[in-house]
């Protein structure tokens, strides 16, 4: 089912893309405050108009959670067994900053496990997706789809760390002095669980705040490349949580024990 259903879900990312480039070609764009001070744009709600339009047409009847309808109440959705888990514009700073490194988030829960998911970044034109039973890829433009697989490091090699270009703070600054010997690369939004996904870094740790529509899609990216996304006591994140904020999370490789030692409090 994934095979033929993921193809369909990577061209409404791609439309929805589409629609957010409208307006990132407007050289005045609009900014508004949600409750909670997070950035919101015309791109977010047009970009969530579409996705939502083109998950309707597939008639396949699974509601959707979306950052622009989080408040669906836990009561309703706690019975969901499959849902869409939608960020319709991951990096909305990036957007407003103009730097290219923002997405478009569209992740499918099973169980409260990500079983599909698709990370388009529009100014990029580079799509990420993956699905169970189905593998991990990247297209680039119209180059061919490529097969994508996380790296594990290698001994006496610097740790290859992607990190976020709007969110530092100190204590992400002391883990990675126990990592010894480390590069940093900088990048927004989803795009850094991609870059561990295939094989561009060993690791992407986040010791900030994120929603579960933050990282859905790419988790599934990352897991389905042969990688993790788990909390500090290696369990897995999981999804449609009462409390839809995630743990803090590291991303890595699934096999590589080393590196994940090095990450012990």
């Amino acid at each position: 089912m994934f095979e033929n259903l993921l193809p369909e879900i990577v061209a409404i990312a791609v439309r929805a893309g589409h629609a957010i480039m409208e307006i990132y070609a407007d050289p005045a764009i609009a900014v508004t405050a949600k409750a909670d001070d997070s950035p919101l744009t015309q791109a977010d709600l047009a970009s969530d108009r579409v996705i939502g339009a083109g998950l309707a047409e597939l008639s396949l009847g699974w509601p959707v959670l979306s950052e622009e309808s989080a408040q669906i109440a836990y009561s309703e959705r706690r019975n969901w067994q499959r849902f869409w888990l939608v960020d319709p514009l991951d990096g909305t700073r990036e957007f407003i900053k103009r730097n290219g490194e923002f997405t478009v988030n569209i992740a499918l829960i099973e169980n409260g496990e990500p079983v599909l998911g698709v990370v388009y970044a529009p100014v990029l034109d580079v799509c990420y997706f993956a699905a169970r039973g189905v593998g991990a890829f990247v297209k680039r433009g119209n180059r061919e789809t490529e097969t994508i697989g996380v790296r594990t490091h290698a001994p006496g090699e610097p740790v290859k760390v992607v990190a976020s270009r709007s969110h530092s703070d100190a204590r992400t600054d002391a883990l990675l002095k126990q990592l010894g010997r480390y590069q940093c690369i900088g990048m927004g939004s989803s795009l850094k669980f991609c870059l561990v996904a295939e094989g561009a870094a060993h690791l992407y740790p986040r010791l900030g705040p994120t929603m579960e529509w933050d990282t859905a899609a790419a988790h599934a990216v990352v897991k389905y490349a042969g990688g993790r996304v788990c909390d500090f006591k290696g369990k897995e994140l999981q999804y449609n949580k009462a409390d839809l904020h995630n743990p803090e999370f590291f991303v890595l490789s699934a096999k590589d024990q080393t590196l994940r030692a090095l990450l012990e409090p």
